[in-house]
């Protein structure tokens, strides 16, 4: 097989080698009927308008090399369905896909069905929320993170919430699913802009990265916070959730909202002057570079290796 795809470097990739380089045989059932390698992308909730545009970007990319692979898109309902998207895994390795691209829905609990796939022989390459060191450690089993560096992303609209704000104002975090490590390092990030301005984190909790359950649990902290000044969200939904929160709340233009993830309703609400500030991580590129990824190592053009992908503040002045 000769790959020929445009390369991935270019975009100010960082490469960390690890153990485990070279290429590997497909799962037993080979490729597709084609002869070309079958490439699974296993997301997390496709409501997630985030999840729908990754999922848009692989499948133009496959459209663009239909001779090079074949691509199953596949995604979970509900973030919190982790039964659901383990499921879906295996139903992968029992249709012999050659590699396994996926956004888990948790750092840890999708381990050792991944390492069920390598085991098998199918390459999986992990995109978006990283696996758990310390579980893959545990379970015998390397499988590369391709992703932006989450905390570096949300300290960016942390600190665009601060410039906003003055020393000692408080706020207040929705945090995603918290066994998640992207929700892990986004809640970090927002930590790490708060100090360096003297910010006070009045309250901080997970909104499962659900639009309606942050609407919920925003209320309810802005009714014991009276007094914050902003809503720093882990991701675009939740941010969404806390507009509403804010407006039913009779606070619309006296606190300031943050998001992750860049999606259009958060476009149009910065536009609009309702949200501050988001995280665009390339969502209809990051799966992209998974699968390109995957198919160098199907080649034996590429070893295994940790891959950090941009990440980049959206503001009212970038959208213009």
């Amino acid at each position: 097989m000769k790959v020929r795809l445009r390369t991935i470097f270019g975009l100010g990739l960082l490469v960390v080698v690890t153990a485990g380089c070279g290429s590997r045989q497909g799962a037993e059932g080979g490729p597709g009927a084609t002869g070309k390698p079958r490439i699974a992308l296993v997301m997390k909730s496709l409501a997630n308008e985030f999840f729908s545009t990754m999922a848009e970007g692989a499948k133009k990319h496959q459209q663009a090399n239909a001779g090079e692979y074949e691509l199953v898109v596949n995604g979970i309902k509900d973030e919190r369905d982790l039964a659901r998207q383990v499921s879906l895994v295996e139903d992968m390795v029992a249709q012999g896909v050659q590699a396994i691209v996926i956004a888990p829905a948790d750092s840890k609990a999708l381990v050792p069905v991944l390492k069920r796939a390598v085991d098998q022989g199918i390459v999986v390459i992990n995109i978006d929320n990283k696996l758990d060191d310390q579980v893959l450690k545990e379970n015998g089993v390397e499988i590369p993170f391709i992703g932006p560096d989450n905390r570096a992303g949300a300290c960016k609209v942390g600190e665009a919430a601060a410039a906003k704000l003055k020393s000692g104002d408080a706020v207040l975090v929705l945090e995603g699913i918290r066994t998640s490590f992207n929700g892990q390092q986004r809640r970090l990030g927002f930590e790490d802009a708060a100090k360096a301005a003297g910010l006070v984190i009045a309250d901080s909790q997970s909104a499962q990265w659900e639009m309606n359950i942050a609407n919920q649990v925003a209320s309810a902290m802005l009714s014991s916070h009276p007094e914050a000044k902003a809503i720093l969200a882990a991701n675009d939904n939740m941010a969404l959730g806390a507009l509403a929160a804010v407006r039913s709340g009779g606070k619309a233009g006296s606190v300031l909202i943050v998001g992750f993830d860049n999606i259009e309703a958060v476009r149009d609400a910065i536009r609009a002057g309702d949200i501050l500030a988001t995280a665009d991580q390339h969502g209809d590129q990051l799966a992209v570079y998974g699968i390109e990824y995957a198919l160098q190592i199907l080649d034996g053009q590429a070893e295994l290796a940790d891959r950090e992908t941009p990440v980049d503040l959206v503001t009212a002045e970038t959208l213009e």
